[in-house]
């Protein structure tokens, strides 16, 4: 196994990126539409290069979560978004936040 990793870093060094371990890492959450993906005390290293950074995650505990994502019909977005002449992520977020109520969301992106 030395050997490998001896290799690896030579070809690291020559692709121009720089490895090294992340210690004490806690958690690494990755959160999807649908789900979220808690992964407890990973081992993560991180390669950077020059107009990129990599991150390797390991982990063997793995928590996955429904994530409570609402819904709204595409013709409530659009109303609030010409109405507040606001984009469609801004749109989603104050419906979000105003718990789908289009007059509030409106009320809230205009005032």
């Amino acid at each position: 196994m030395m050997r490998g990793n001896r290799e690896m870093r030579r070809m690291l060094d020559k692709m121009g990126l720089d490895m090294k371990t992340m210690d004490n890492v806690e958690e690494v959450i990755i959160k999807t539409d649908r789900k979220e993906f808690y992964l407890i005390k990973p081992q993560v290293i991180e390669m950077k290069g020059k107009d990129s950074t990599i991150f390797q995650v390991i982990a063997s505990d793995i928590e996955e979560k429904q994530r409570d994502v609402p819904s709204f019909k595409e013709e409530d977005i659009i109303l609030v978004m010409q109405q507040a002449s606001v984009s469609r992520e801004k749109a989603l977020q104050a419906l979000t936040e105003s718990k789908g109520d289009m007059a509030q969301a409106i009320l809230s992106l205009t005032t």
